[in-house]
């Protein structure tokens, strides 16, 4: 699951299975007017419920506004199995799809253009991706976790080879490593102990790429989740607290100074970036008020400055029960956030403008969560 809370059943250690369960049919749906850029279409990654095998692919296509869901099977008839359990994140590299599936502790290779099965690379209790240089660069827990533990294993990130998609070495980092950056050499690593309550983590581990080894930890905050670079050489790094008195907020950490220069109290369950501005969403829950912290802010990332406290334009937010993923369309603006309802049943994706007026809906799977833009 994207939001690892401290008090959570901990991740079963599974490999994916036969198709036990029964996915709904791949359905196409007309949903908006056809647009022609750059941008082709995107994928939408349905993380689907814990342990269900029911995690399922969708596509968008701008040129003809059709959505289509739970593609995967079409894709591959030849295929014993789903997608697997639980798909936590996903890129596009090159001209391959790599979406990684958590529960089924591995990362399911495709190409791009036709979501054609390739192979996959099996690493347990995989969490995010990012590429450079002809490698994949994976978090992982090492294997199952335990809630308030010690048993816990330190994580590590795995360096794959995308010729070969086999995994070539593995950096110790922290407990429980979740998003990761890379910015002149280095990979920037969120060591979220998530589940090392009332034990916590609190450190970014640093690689250093060339050697392959962890230099050194920095501490931010406790239970970091994501680290994204803006183009002043600076982190934003988002921790999700400890969900009573220590609340989720949103760190700006300078990589030339080596210091935190900015901290705001910005609630992140999700977060994207485009151009100079930061687009946050949060359904934060708190185990005091027994409630979500709904919000849907934009950050400035020049004057490291929240700008709107919502942006969205004409009220649709109210139509949106679990804001749970965001992306924004790097031609057109437009920004896309998923709305997960219930996390059992189907949820829906949302799109807005650049002014922040909705444009268009579709129903997805079940937990839309990640979104990556496939260009011509």
């Amino acid at each position: 699951m994207k939001k690892i809370a401290m008090f959570l059943v901990a991740v079963s250690f599974l490999t994916a299975c036969q198709k036990d369960d029964v996915l709904p049919p791949p359905t196409d749906t007309e949903v908006s007017n056809p647009e022609l850029t750059e941008v082709s279409g995107f994928y939408l990654l349905n993380e689907g419920s814990m342990g269900s095998n029911n995690a399922t692919l969708d596509y968008y296509d701008y040129s003809k506004g059709v959505y289509t869901t739970n593609l995967y099977p079409t894709a591959n008839p030849d295929v014993p199995m789903d997608l697997g359990d639980l798909g936590v994140d996903m890129a596009i590299y090159g001209n391959r799809l790599y979406t990684v599936i958590n529960g089924s502790n591995k990362v399911e290779v495709m190409d791009a253009a036709t979501a054609r099965r390739i192979g996959q690379v099996e690493i347990p209790n995989c969490r995010y991706i990012k590429f450079h240089e002809g490698y994949a660069y994976v978090t992982s827990y090492a294997g199952p976790v335990e809630y308030g533990s010690g048993n816990n294993q330190v994580g590590y990130v795995a360096k794959v080879d995308t010729a070969s998609l086999a995994v070539v070495d593995r950096c110790l980092v922290g407990y429980q490593p979740d998003g990761l950056e890379i910015v002149g050499g280095k990979i920037y690593v969120a060591n979220s102990g998530g589940y090392m309550y009332p034990l916590t983590e609190n450190t970014l581990s640093v690689i250093d790429i060339a050697s392959f080894t962890e230099e050194e930890r920095i501490p931010v905050a406790i239970n970091m989740q994501y680290v994204i670079a803006d183009d002043n050489n600076c982190l934003w790094i988002s921790s999700r607290g400890d969900y009573y008195e220590t609340p989720s907020r949103l760190y700006c950490y300078d990589i030339a100074q080596h210091a935190i220069v900015a901290q705001l109290e910005v609630p992140v369950s999700d977060i994207c970036i485009d151009d100079n501005n930061l687009y946050i969403i949060s359904s934060s829950w708190n185990n005091l008020t027994y409630s979500y912290d709904i919000a849907y802010a934009k950050v400035n990332v020049d004057s490291r400055t929240k700008v709107a406290d919502n942006f969205i334009a004409d009220g649709s937010d109210a139509d949106i029960i679990m804001p749970y993923g965001i992306a924004v369309n790097p031609v057109t603006k437009d920004i896309l956030i998923t709305d997960v309802h219930n996390y059992i049943t189907p949820g829906t994706v949302y799109c807005f403008d650049a002014t922040g007026k909705k444009k268009w809906s579709a129903r997805t799977g079940v937990i839309p969560a990640h979104i990556t833009f496939t260009g011509k």
